[in-house]
């Protein structure tokens, strides 16, 4: 009697699409390029790992003879390359060592391994709090652009995740700049900290913005921290490397505040930026009581001077220097018409602030010293 399920195209597509970042990734085991079918009468697992993060996910099948369940590995990449130009529901035979697809007047097979060889796979989730998937989501927007890719400091190539009594917090920051957001809507009784691989971040934004899950589950696994919904796990192993202390740093005594409108702000940024002519040339501001200088000289491009106004700034003056990229990275990141900072002087960093919704918002700036230019 042959081994049959079927599964609609659109799902399996679906599934095999997110699982293409993973089982492409070159590691120290060829097994890793495959992916894990496990089958049994109404349910498909597939597996991916490259043994720094894994991807679950579980879909319901329909017409399955299967008695009893049934493993096997196949290729990633190749299944994927032909489901995607297959439509409607696939009909999978499994036959020794081949699977057979069969939809519409299309059949085709493809070579399949012993599932004993795929790498051991996380088990035993331990969740531990629950998170509203859109909240997640604009948290991990807000600061994961920031996460360094190949910085000499491993620990600086993650996102940093805090659970206290009191909030729920994730920082990242690259040497120059700063990034953290916050909220008081999460929280657990005994705090909780774990360094995620920026790879890991990305990865994860892709899947929570292609579920259907409001809610997603917050969990561990051994050494490993697990995201899940309905119908999948994502595991991702995490940075043993401390995460600088960055409290210092974020200390806003004796500064002074303001208000400026973000919107020309950012305009005005991108002036500056674009007559950097991929230079680093640092961009001078002068703050006043009432206003915002802005200048740029660049010798082989040309110059700019633009004035903003400024609310609520003390009467002191501040010159200090920026270079406009860094600035304009973190401002782009917001959609409110004003933001506030904090100024001391021209050696300590600039700092702004925003809340939207229940998310509070920091961004900080080191920076030029005036003799860099």
């Amino acid at each position: 009697m042959e081994n049959t399920f079927t599964i609609d195209q659109k799902i399996l597509s679906s599934v095999l699409s997110s699982m293409q970042p993973i089982c492409s990734k070159r590691t120290t085991l060829d097994t890793t390029s495959s992916i894990l079918f496990n089958t049994n009468h109404k349910e498909l697992i597939i597996k991916s790992t490259d043994l720094e993060i894994s991807l679950q996910y579980s879909c319901f099948i329909k017409d399955s003879n299967l008695d009893e369940g049934q493993s096997f590995l196949v290729s990633g990449k190749r299944l994927f390359d032909l489901v995607k130009e297959l439509d409607g529901e696939i009909q999978f035979n499994i036959n020794n060592n081949q699977v057979s697809l069969q939809a519409g007047p299309a059949q085709l097979s493809l070579n399949i391994k012993n599932a004993q060889e795929f790498p051991p796979f996380p088990e035993r989730i331990e969740n531990i709090m629950q998170l509203d998937n859109a909240f997640l989501l604009e948290m991990l927007d807000k600061v994961a652009f920031l996460i360094p890719q190949n910085n000499s400091n491993p620990a600086l190539n993650g996102l940093y995740l805090e659970v206290s009594n009191t909030e729920i917090k994730m920082t990242a920051t690259d040497g120059h700049c700063l990034v953290q957001t916050t909220s008081g809507k999460y929280k657990l009784e005994e705090q909780k900290t774990w360094l995620l691989p920026r790879r890991a971040i990305f990865e994860l934004k892709k899947i929570l913005e292609n579920v259907e899950d409001q809610t997603i589950f917050l969990g561990t696994c051994g050494n490993q921290l697990v995201f899940s919904g309905t119908s999948f796990n994502f595991f991702t192993k995490l940075l043993a490397d401390p995460f600088p202390e960055y409290a210092s740093i974020l200390d806003r005594k004796d500064f002074n505040q303001g208000t400026v409108s973000r919107i020309n702000l950012v305009k005005s940024l991108r002036r500056s930026t674009c007559l950097l002519s991929g230079q680093f040339i640092a961009t001078r501001f002068d703050f006043t009581k009432s206003a915002l200088s802005i200048s740029l000289q660049n010798k082989e491009v040309g110059s700019m001077q633009e004035n903003l106004s400024l609310e609520e700034f003390v009467d002191k003056e501040i010159t200090i220097r920026f270079y406009a990229p860094y600035l304009l990275n973190g401002l782009q990141a917001l959609s409110e018409d004003k933001i506030n900072f904090h100024l001391n002087n021209q050696s300590r960093p600039v700092i702004f602030e925003s809340k939207e919704r229940e998310i509070n918002f920091i961004y900080l700036v080191m920076p030029v010293s005036p003799s860099y230019n």
